[in-house]
């Protein structure tokens, strides 16, 4: 699709009745009530004053009207008027504007566009307060120790909570507008000796060729143009509402990609070793944080490969030695085992759905009524056997312990689909399926990353850092896999 071209910007007029003749037009001043106008004389001409209600500090605006007003009772000279007015607009950022295109966009951010009668310059003075919470934990990434703040929708509070903790001259925060009508701030993130500036460049490439309408699911949108996941569904980038996590993938080389609107904040280049690690492995000692590790990859791996495993062994019983034949079905029923596990696996992602969307007083109700009335009766029934309840709900929570809630969904699709291989061609479907389960990881890059790294291809020094979490004192080097300038981490 060919990209559109761009219209010559229109100058801002010396005359303020054109002025408000093309804003009146092009955005609507004057009919849409939270867009206004403070008109008001200083040295004999006159000032026109735009701003847009809720996304401007009242105080401030109102703080800089009395600057201004005042040059009426200070100064005389009339000619000096753009230099006066500059010099009371008493804030931190103030930009010159040229052109009232560029002052539009300003003034839909936020900003306040101060154009003066006979100038073809006007000002442009950043109050904005744009709504929103109050940083706190994020519900996804808890910690029994450790930081309680985390990413809220502000892009600047965003920046402001990561400079914090990195107050390195080098962390550079770049941003630009994406999305033709919602122009949506975005900032890429990083350390400038220390991020491959190739990474960044083919980030910021990719940023600035999404041609779209607007982001209205934020950081979402922005990935899918980014990764070009399609319909694989495993997660191509890794998201954190906590600062502290974005903060020591920066200082490791990542670049970090910020979204107004959006509470997270991507992560890339990532692999699937990434989505399997959280925060609270850090906060303990490495010996408990590496027993932490463990029981994670033990409940991955079980909500993965546990009722494929399970049903393969009803199928094939004479798979199992003696002394472990109690697994399988203790009875018989008339719904095949396969159509029990699938509807079992279905109705735990019933349950999830609807927790989502249930009011907090009654999700525990709702969370009885499954666990007590539903499971319970639905094996007394017959409808299900105890045995399929309990390996679907193993499975389940496995899944909830993964970290990555985007992994533990694609983790469900591969299990599905092993436990139909399995039921279709027994031992022959499992050792395929597995193995092009495997096989299909291999293959998967994000942002020319391997997916499976350090695994496949095997780097033992990396690798060694994934099985054992290291202490703070033993981890030296950033990962190679994203080319960092700077490889120790430790200066010498």
């Amino acid at each position: 699709m060919p990209e559109k071209e761009k219209k010559p910007k229109a100058p801002i007029a010396k005359r303020l009745v054109d002025n408000a003749k093309f804003l009146q037009q092009r955005i609507g001043v004057g009919t849409s009530f939270d867009l206004g106008v403070r008109k008001i004389y200083i040295l004999n001409r006159e000032v026109h004053i735009y701003y847009c209600n809720g996304l401007c500090d009242t105080q401030y605006i109102i703080e800089l009207l009395k600057q201004i007003v005042h040059v009426n009772d200070d100064e005389r000279q009339a000619s000096q008027a753009w230099q006066i007015i500059e010099n009371r607009l008493v804030h931190q950022q103030v930009s010159p504007v040229t052109s009232l295109d560029e002052a539009v966009d300003k003034l839909l951010s936020g900003l306040i566009i101060v154009l003066i009668e006979g100038e073809s310059t006007g000002f442009a003075v950043d109050v904005r307060s744009y709504p929103g919470r109050q940083p706190q934990e994020p519900d996804t990434e808890k910690v029994v120790r450790g930081a309680r703040d985390g990413y809220v929708e502000n892009i600047i509070v965003n920046t402001a909570l990561t400079r914090r903790r990195i107050r390195d001259e080098r962390l550079r925060f770049e941003i630009l507008q994406v999305g033709e009508r919602s122009k949506t701030d975005v900032c890429i993130a990083y350390i400038k000796d220390v991020a491959d500036p190739g990474l960044v460049e083919l980030v910021k490439k990719e940023l600035q060729q999404i041609n779209v309408d607007g982001l209205t699911m934020g950081d979402k949108t922005v990935e899918e143009f980014l990764v070009k996941q399609g319909y694989n569904p495993y997660p191509l980038v890794r998201y954190t509402e906590r600062p502290d996590v974005a903060a020591t993938h920066l200082l490791e080389g990542h670049v970090l990609i910020m979204v107004d609107t959006s509470p997270s904040v991507i992560i890339t280049p990532t692999t699937f070793f990434h989505h399997v690690q959280h925060a609270e492995e850090y906060r303990q000692s490495p010996g408990v944080g590496t027993f932490v590790r463990w029981v994670r990859f033990l409940g991955i791996l079980t909500s993965l490969f546990l009722p494929p495993l399970w049903v393969l062994f009803v199928l094939e019983p004479e798979l199992l030695p003696k002394e472990w034949g109690f697994i399988g079905p203790n009875k018989q029923t008339n719904i095949p085992i396969i159509v029990q596990i699938l509807i079992a696996d279905f109705g735990i992602e019933l349950l999830r759905m609807a927790a989502i969307h249930t009011p907090t007083p009654l999700s525990t109700a709702m969370g009885l009524i499954a666990a007590v009335l539903i499971g319970q009766i639905a094996i007394d029934v017959g409808l299900f056997v105890s045995e399929v309840i309990l390996y679907v709900s193993v499975a389940a929570i496995g899944s909830f312990a993964t970290p990555s809630y985007e992994l533990s969904v694609a983790n469900k699709i591969s299990r599905l689909a092993l436990v139909v291989l399995v039921f279709l061609f027994k031992v022959p479907g499992f050792v395929i399926g597995a193995t092009v389960y495997l096989l299909w990881l291999v293959s998967i890059r994000s942002l020319n990353t391997p997916y499976l790294w350090p695994f496949i291809p095997f780097d033992p020094a990396a690798f060694m850092q994934i099985v054992v979490r290291r202490s703070a004192a033993g981890a030296k080097v950033r990962p190679s896999i994203v080319h960092p300038q700077d490889v120790r981490k430790q200066p010498t």
